[in-house]
């Protein structure tokens, strides 16, 4: 794993924005970051990531049942008792879409599995649509060999997917109207849909109404399908938390991830996969107040975005993020340190997260996240990558 420098486009912005990626910038920081791009060998994609991937997604999955089979399991998850019957329901009737785990991988070790984000994941058009323009560009451009790749199946796979769901019609797309990064998300997979022959429309979360215990949109017709940008903890949380109960909606993504998100997910596989090679020791948190020890990270069953997150490194230095979760529950987690590499440009060290993804249960991609902190969090530059032997 390289990490290397390169010539920006010309005008890339403007082409940015020109096809919705209103968020390459973000309060005046930059997001997306073509200054330099990541290299992998195929050894590295076809032997690790991928393989890698794929069977931490079984791992995962195999927890479902038995965590809807245990009471004591769901309250240690923080889950509302008011809806467990809810989410048993949804599985496995109701097929997931996509998600993404978060790796420490150095191309030379094992990748790492430090979280998993299961609901409601991001930067989806950068590491599918628009790191994949990149890559075209820059060989035409001549700054990258004929014989370069990328590990970018995102797009053929969704549209695949959402040929086979057998989603009601017309299927509705929603974010949360404010955050530009959710809607053009958001935007994207409903592009996706359309390409396979859905009729799809986009509504603001926010305008989504009830009457007589369904959901309906703002001309009062029944929102019978949903894909919604907004975490199942929230919504199970919300005064509408019980309209979900007579509903009728289908949901992407199911409720069942909603213990796919939690981080409590984390010491569940460790205690069923004990030292497997891509897990962490993890552990539910018992004493709140207990300092944390050198080499282990604290996070709260429900976080996004590396917020509320605290670490303290082999050397004892403390890092931790800010942010509105932490009312819940713990997880601690054995630390991982990220790859680090050098930053030339800006003369700075960074370290570098591997978020992979699965389209319903096959590996799809990867994007890669860089910080000049150990927590990566939702202003950390997005870096686009090749494969080249």
């Amino acid at each position: 794993m390289q990490r290397k420098l390169i010539d920006e486009r010309e005008g890339w912005r403007e082409y940015a924005e020109s096809v919705g990626f209103d968020y390459h910038t973000i309060d005046d920081e930059t997001y997306w970051d073509e200054s330099a791009y990541y290299q992998f060998s195929w050894q590295q994609i076809e032997e690790e990531l991928e393989p890698a991937t794929e069977e931490l997604h079984e791992m995962a999955l195999s927890l479902v049942p038995e965590i809807l089979a245990s009471e004591q399991l769901l309250n240690q998850l923080a889950i509302p008792a008011t809806h467990w019957d809810y989410i048993a329901a949804s599985w496995p009737a109701q097929p997931q879409l996509y998600g993404r785990m978060d790796l420490s991988y150095d191309g030379r070790s094992p990748p790492k599995l430090l979280e998993l984000n299961y609901d409601t994941p991001t930067s989806l058009f950068e590491s599918s649509f628009f790191q994949w323009v990149w890559l075209e560009d820059q060989i035409e451009n001549q700054l990258l060999p004929q014989g370069a790749d990328q590990f970018n199946s995102l797009q053929e796979k969704l549209i695949e997917a959402f040929k086979s769901l057998q989603l009601p019609q017309p299927f509705y797309f929603s974010s949360v109207e404010e955050s530009i990064e959710d809607r053009g998300n958001v935007r994207y997979l409903m592009d996706c849909a359309v390409q396979a022959g859905l009729r799809a429309q986009y509504v603001p979360l926010e305008t989504v109404g009830q009457r007589a215990g369904q959901f309906v949109d703002v001309m009062g017709t029944a929102v019978n399908g949903m894909f919604k940008l907004y975490p199942w903890e929230f919504m199970l949380s919300e005064e509408y938390a019980p309209v979900l109960l007579t509903s009728d909606t289908r949901f992407l993504e199911p409720p069942w991830k909603a213990l796919m998100s939690n981080k409590g997910i984390l010491p569940l596989l460790w205690q069923k996969y004990p030292d497997h090679p891509n897990l962490l020791p993890s552990y539910f948190e018992d004493k709140a107040n207990e300092p944390l020890q050198n080499g282990w990270v604290r996070k709260p069953l429900y976080s996004r975005e590396g917020a509320n997150v605290e670490l303290v490194n082999f050397n004892g230095e403390k890092v931790a993020a800010a942010g509105p979760y932490g009312t819940g529950g713990y997880i601690r987690q054995q630390f991982c340190p990220l790859p680090k590499f050098i930053d030339p440009l800006r003369q700075q060290t960074v370290y570098t997260l591997t978020g992979s993804w699965v389209v319903g249960d096959r590996a799809a991609g990867i994007g890669l996240r860089e910080d000049a902190s150990l927590i990566t969090r939702n202003t950390s530059r997005f870096l686009p990558h090749i494969i080249l032997d």
